[in-house]
């Protein structure tokens, strides 16, 4: 089986949060965030069912505490994203909070609720938490970035990475960071993230 190395980018850059996209340097001052994001039920598929709702959603947020999309990969029941924060800002958590809040007003209300969801006035659509890392250096963002975007292979949501339509990996290979082809070999073994079940 072939292992795929985590790539490094051109002098290990990543994107700021200007429009311009002009690459720079990580630096300490700069925090890169891996967020993962679950549905309460894992069943449901309103994510890629309602992308363009949850796309919206994600475009208030920065339009109001802006941050760069490293890396994103929404499947039907969590998304996995990878962002920069502005200068001298960490606080990715209200961030998440306002999106699934943006996301959960913009969706019909057919769920059902548990007593204690109906008492704290919860739609019951996301769960409480979510999981973070902060990226530690090049290495760690090069490898988070490869996982973020071979996710929806290993969940045997797409045969071939590029295959996946709700990803930043089409973004990535227009810019050259990533070939077409990537992540398409049989058996292809990742040397980071969870575990495959």
């Amino acid at each position: 089986s072939q292992v795929l190395t985590p790539i490094l980018l051109d002098q290990d850059v990543v994107f700021n949060t200007h429009a311009t996209n002009v690459p720079i340097s990580l630096q300490d001052s700069l925090v890169n965030v891996l967020g993962i994001l679950f549905l309460l039920e894992r069943r449901l598929n309103l994510l890629t069912m309602y992308i363009d709702l949850l796309r919206d959603s994600v475009r208030r947020v920065r339009a109001k505490r802006p941050f760069h999309i490293d890396a994103w990969i929404v499947m039907p029941e969590h998304l996995h994203c990878i962002w920069t924060l502005p200068d001298s800002d960490t606080d990715y958590s209200s961030r998440w909070r306002e999106i699934k809040k943006a996301f959960v007003k913009s969706l019909p209300a057919t769920e059902n609720l548990s007593s204690t969801r109906q008492a704290k006035g919860e739609r019951g659509i996301w769960q409480r938490r979510f999981w973070e890392h902060t990226i530690r250096d090049e290495r760690d963002y090069a490898a988070h970035m490869d996982y973020v975007h071979y996710n929806p292979v290993k969940h045997g949501l797409a045969s071939h990475v590029s295959a996946w339509p709700h990803s930043s990996f089409h973004r990535l290979v227009a810019r050259g960071i990533y070939s077409e082809d990537w992540g398409t070999a049989p058996s292809v073994e990742m040397e980071f993230g969870e575990r495959a079940d």
